[in-house]
Parts: structure tokens; C-alpha cells; sequence
């Protein structure tokens, strides 16, 4: 598979690596320096595309790439207000598409593990639940996606919850995200359920960014000969 980076710093350089460890091509780098290469001409030799870039530019990228019918993954955050959007416009055009907050394997399974904890919580009030996640100086929004997903997650199956935020609360319809940002840390989530007596922790803490670079890589392989919307459960079999 020819692959086209869209976006090429740390996160884009280990895609890079592993995508070569699983014999495919880079045949397009597209970063700060030379956005403008994102064209039509340009993407041509591309099966895929993998758009690791921040909030201010991905929904500009990802359209872009929606409407040159390239199959696109995403680990992008911060832009989600836009989703509709750009999934609208894949379905429209019988694309293929994914955004992933988490393309870790272990945090997919993760994420399935919590909405199975959270579905018990609900019927269980003297319990608080609080999420904290940790990352590395560089990442520019907070919380993360992961975060959001995780907290979301809560909200589908508790109904005393009614929003997230991104401070300590103690707001009974609140679940606070608590973020921190130290160097360096590739990733820490943990979703705890606090009550007078007793307390219940389930967390995933990554070691390195490999497990993100291989899940995204695993994705891209999925849909670039299918047509959709997908999401990681999908790709893992969840």
C-alpha cells in the first residue's frame, strides 16, 4: 500500500517506521513547510492517507482529502465540533473514512472495559467518578480525545451525568477530566469511581507511541479497499 502522511512530526515519523516494518510505501509527506503539496497531482500514487496534524489544521486537510475521494485516517482532536461535517461529505462522495482518539490497541479494548464498568456505576449514586489523563508538554489541546471519548462513553449509560469538564468538580451531574502535562509521557488515562469507603480504578498507561503509530497503520490497511465510515472496533473486531 502507498500511504501519504499528512502531517510529520514525532507522531508522523513512528507511523513512518512502522508502516515500512509492514511493507508499504511513503510516497507523500506533507508537514508545516510544504502544505501546499496537498493536491490532487500530488496525491495520485496514494492509496491511503494518515492525518496526524493539530486542531487549527485538520478539518482543512481532512475536507481536502475527502473531496480528492482519498481513503483517510485520522488521529487528529481538537476539530470534532466539524465531524458531521467531513462525514457527511465522505458519505456523500462514497469515501472512506476514520477517526480514531485512540488508535492503541490496548486503549480500544480499554474503552470497551470502561463502558462495561460505567453501565454497572450507573445504578450505584455513592460512587463519584473522576477521569485524569497525563501527556507530553507538546500535545496542544486539552483534555485529549481519549479523555472526551471516556467521558462520553459515561454519559451514554449514566443518567445523573449531564457534561464533562475539564476541572476538579464537585458538581453531582459534573464528570471532571483532570489534565496533566508532563515531559515525557506518552500517554496516561485513568477513570476512577470514588466512594466513603471504598474506591474502583481501571487504567491504561502507554509505554511509547508505537501502539498508537501500529493501530493507525492497522486502520489504514482496513479501509482503503472499503467504502464508509469506520471506527477502530471495527478494524479490531470488538
Amino acid at each position: 500500500m502507498n500511504i501519504a502522511l499528512v502531517g510529520y512530526g514525532k507522531m508522523g515519523r513512528i507511523i513512518e517506521q512502522t508502516a515500512i516494518s509492514r511493507g508499504h510505501s511513503i510516497v507523500l509527506k506533507i508537514d508545516l513547510d510544504n502544505r501546499q503539496d496537498l493536491t490532487p497531482e500530488k496525491l495520485k500514487a496514494a492509496d491511503a492517507a494518515i492525518e496526524f496534524t493539530g486542531p487549527h489544521s485538520a478539518f482543512d486537510n481532512l475536507k481536502k482529502l475527502m473531496e480528492m475521494d482519498v481513503p483517510t485516517v485520522t488521529g487528529s482532536t481538537g476539530w470534532l465540533e466539524k465531524y458531521p461535517e467531513i462525514e457527511a461529505l465522505c458519505r456523500s462522495r462514497k469515501g472512506s473514512f476514520m477517526f480514531a482518539s485512540n488508535f492503541s490497541v490496548g486503549v480500544n479494548i480499554f474503552f470497551e472495559v470502561n463502558k462495561r464498568l460505567a453501565a454497572l456505576m450507573a445504578s450505584q449514586p455513592e460512587y463519584a467518578v473522576q477521569i485524569t489523563e497525563i501527556h507530553h508538554t507538546q500535545k496542544k489541546d486539552a483534555p485529549s480525545g481519549t479523555a472526551i471519548t471516556l467521558a462520553e462513553q459515561v454519559l451514554d449509560v449514566d443518567p445523573r451525568k449531564k457534561h464533562w469538564v475539564n476541572h476538579a468538580s464537585a458538581e453531582p451531574t459534573d464528570i471532571p477530566i483532570i489534565s496533566e502535562r508532563i515531559d515525557p509521557y506518552p500517554g496516561l488515562h485513568r477513570v476512577t469511581y470514588r466512594s466513603a469507603v471504598d474506591e474502583i480504578e481501571i487504567t491504561h498507561q502507554a509505554h511509547n507511541r508505537e501502539g498508537f503509530a501500529l493501530g493507525a497503520v492497522l486502520a489504514a490497511e482496513y479501509i482503503y479497499t472499503r467504502k464508509g465510515v469506520f471506527t477502530m472496533k471495527e478494524v479490531l473486531g470488538l
